[in-house]
């Protein structure tokens, strides 16, 4: 059932339902849908997830949604907005049409979840749900009203009938059609208020339709320098956020196309919509993280998938839970956050290394359990499932040991991501204050950094590789051999190695990368899922190790090439993939490919974190280039904040408020901005260290200056010369308090 009371007004109209085209009231559970007909094609439709729709914009909140129909061949623009949170602005524009148009028709539904009657007055639809009315109206009468069971039989009663018959006109049922077509109604404009009475919910939304919006709703944007990506994320995560009617909660689907069952949570996708979704909402990352975290099993893991169909408690994914809650925390700063997800997080690592590692070496391989009944369990490919990489070459030479449950091989991928889970559990236990549990979870990162440079290092290749147990390296290799950056694992010898394998075209470098295995492999050409695809979750762990081990051009690389491979789908054709093709950077050259995947926007993101991220090795960082860029709003440890390079300048607001600018270029990093502090690193390009300016009111309230501990002279300008600084060293300027100013 779909329908929240709790959630706040200005989230409530939104894309709840599985049919992405509806605007749904979630506090009633009350729908606005739309429903085409085309006369050639003799076929109706409500729109669900696939080819009829293209996903445009869309603001988390649902305060702009766009989107294209391409039914039978006619295209239409539709768009929703909304100033008021309980008034609803929606419009069409037939922009291309494949037959008369008097045989086109474009239909508004209204209707509830619970059934209930809706009435047509003779200007509006409206519907009562306890104290609640809903009024449907349009600024152009329909050209009939039909009255239906259901919004399927309203559909069917176009398949059965056509357009041209009259025998389903009604003005009571529980579901109430608006009729128009695009002969007569090329445009069209129509509105839904709730209100507390039927007449002022139908004058509210007559309001809505005299009074357009005077602009268009202000959304995060990022222009320039990889201009895009942020808007990408947030479409993304915007159009695959719904309500899960059986569990009642609102999460963001791995994909509204990929059908599952009724819900469906991937652990480590939802992790990742998490993370996305916090540069945008807060909100919506904490659900998305609850949602996550929900799956935990008795027996300490959480489950690899959790749908209305099954469960696959028998096996888990990759432990990449802390990292992506640390990364939240680092970005919004509630210790509530790290309390929620601090047991069940720690329960899963203890998990993977007693029911992992059969003969006690410090590293684990992947399995199935005996418990549950799922599919798969058991199996060589279900034991493959809890790397995420399920037809991954890496692992065709792995053995199922149904006594121990686990396959033979160390993956590689798997134990860099276990050695990063303790080192941010240790992080998140400090930071609760539990000191003992902050000793253990970093002893157990640095034991397993150890035992990765000691066993999954291949000497020969010069790579880190996955091998049996107690035998030979596997031959296959992945971008998982560079995961020892992202966990610390990798000695410096071993970095620049790597950056060897990275950087050459044979193996993993080229106009379209990463691809999960090695170019010269066999299955390179196989180009099916795993097999020398490229992922963009992948690319993700990728970049921040390069980040890590301080490698920003070949990180600035990837990012650059991350967006073309992105934007070659995204810009014309609005396609988030799951997977795309290493050769062409095609998406839909495979039918195994969903096309508007959460975790396809990972790509953008690397966007965005290429000029502002917050992680733990960098902490808050700027990035500039001399390249104009504007990002935001966008969420850090000060709130919302615009970030803006203009002439070579780069400035930092929230609000109306400069917070700094700098003319330099290279990065800050580790900035911290608080009541008492403005502090940096800076790391300037020679000869461009530039100036940094504080905005006015810090400015106003600096009692020292200081340059790694060295005390600076006071001078009459707000301006800091950074010129005869080296690079990392730290600016820490201290401020009076707020209240003293």
């Amino acid at each position: 059932m779909i329908v929240e009371s709790t959630v706040p007004p200005a989230r409530a109209w939104n894309t709840w339902s599985d049919r992405p085209a509806a605007m749904t009231f979630l506090p009633l559970g009350v729908h606005v849908t739309p429903l085409l007909y085309s006369t050639s094609q003799r076929s109706a439709t409500l729109l669900p997830p696939g080819k009829d729709l293209l996903f445009g914009r869309h603001n988390m909140d649902g305060r702009l949604v766009e989107f294209e129909t391409r039914h039978g061949g006619t295209e239409i623009a539709f768009s929703y907005e909304k100033d008021d949170p309980y008034c609803l602005l929606g419009t069409w524009e037939g922009k291309v049409l494949a037959e008369w148009g008097l045989r086109y028709w474009v239909n508004l539904c209204l209707s509830a979840e619970c059934g209930a009657t809706v009435t047509y007055n003779g200007e509006a639809a409206v519907i009562q749900l306890g104290y609640r009315y809903i009024a449907l109206m349009s600024d152009t009468a329909p050209i009939q009203v039909t009255a239906h069971e259901t919004l399927e039989a309203a559909a069917q009663d176009f398949n059965d009938h056509g357009y041209f018959q009259t025998s389903s006109r009604g003005t009571s049922a529980p579901v109430i059609t608006l009729r128009f077509n695009l002969e007569m109604m090329r445009k069209g404009r129509f509105a839904a208020a709730v209100a507390d009475s039927e007449e002022l919910a139908i004058a509210k939304a007559r309001a809505t339709l005299e009074c357009a919006p005077e602009k268009e709703p202000a959304l995060p944007t990022q222009t320039g320098r990889h201009a895009g990506a942020l808007d990408a994320v947030r479409d993304v995560m915007g159009w695959n956020t719904l309500y899960d009617g059986i569990n009642r909660r609102p999460y963001t689907t791995f994909s509204r196309i990929w059908n599952l069952g009724t819900f469906a949570v991937w652990y480590n996708d939802q992790t990742y919509s998490a993370l996305m979704s916090a540069l945008l909402d807060g909100q919506t990352a904490r659900e998305n993280m609850a949602v996550a975290t929900a799956n935990a099993t008795p027996q300490g893991n959480f489950a690899c998938l959790a749908t209305s169909n099954d469960t696959w408690v028998d096996r888990t994914q990759a432990p990449n839970g802390a990292f992506m809650t640390w990364m939240i925390y680092l970005r919004h700063r509630e210790k509530s956050f790290l309390e929620c997800h601090y047991e069940a997080l720690s329960r899963n690592h203890t998990w993977w290394r007693s029911e992992r590692d059969p003969d006690g070496m410090g590293l684990v391989s992947c399995g199935t359990s005996d418990v549950g009944e799922a599919l798969y369990k058991g199996t060589h490919f279900g034991a493959r499932n809890e790397t995420g990489m399920d037809n991954s070459p890496t692992h065709d030479e792995a053995l199922y040991s149904p006594e121990t449950r686990t396959l033979s091989l160390l993956d590689v991928g798997l134990n860099c991501s276990l050695a990063l889970d303790a080192e941010c559990l240790a992080h998140i236990a400090r930071e609760l204050g539990r000191t003992e549990d902050a000793q253990t979870f970093n002893a157990l990162a640095n034991d397993t950094r150890s035992k990765i440079r000691e066993h999954l290092w291949d000497h020969e290749r010069g790579i880190f590789a996955n091998r049996q147990r107690h035998g030979g390296f596997v031959n296959s290799v992945g971008p998982t051999s560079f995961f020892p950056l992202i966990c610390g694992a990798a000695t410096p010898e071993q970095a620049q190695s790597l950056i060897g394998h990275f950087s050459d075209p044979t193996h993993f470098d080229g106009p379209y990368m990463i691809p999960n295995v090695s170019r010269d492999d066999p299955a390179f050409a196989d180009n099916v899922y795993w097999r020398g695809r490229i992922w963009p979750n992948v690319n993700y762990f990728v970049w921040h190790g390069l980040r890590r081990y301080g490698f920003v051009a070949e990180a600035s690389l990837l990012a650059e090439h991350s967006m073309a491979l992105f934007d070659q789908s995204w810009t014309d054709r609005r396609i988030a993939a799951e997977n795309y093709s290493a050769t062409t950077g095609e998406a839909n050259d495979q039918p195994d490919t969903d096309l508007f995947y959460s975790w396809g926007a990972m790509l953008p993101m690397l966007g965005v974190a290429d000029v502002m991220d917050i992680n733990p090795w960098a902490g808050w960082e700027l990035h500039n280039t001399g390249a104009d860029v504007t990002l935001g709003p966008i969420h850090t440890p000060i709130g919302k904040v615009i970030m803006t390079v203009t002439n070579g300048r780069m400035t930092l607001s929230r609000g109306q408020e400069e917070i700094l600018s700098w003319t330099g270029t290279g990065r800050l990093t580790n900035l911290t901005i608080s009541e008492g502090l403005m502090s940096c690193c800076i790391h300037a390009h020679e000869g461009r260290h530039g100036i940094l300016t504080p905005g006015p009111t810090y400015a106003a309230r600096i009692v020292e200056s200081r340059l790694d501990g060295r005390l600076l002279s006071a001078t009459p300008s707000r301006d800091i010369d950074l010129s005869d600084i080296s690079c990392g060293q730290r600016l820490d300027l201290y401020l009076t308090p707020l209240s003293a100013t």
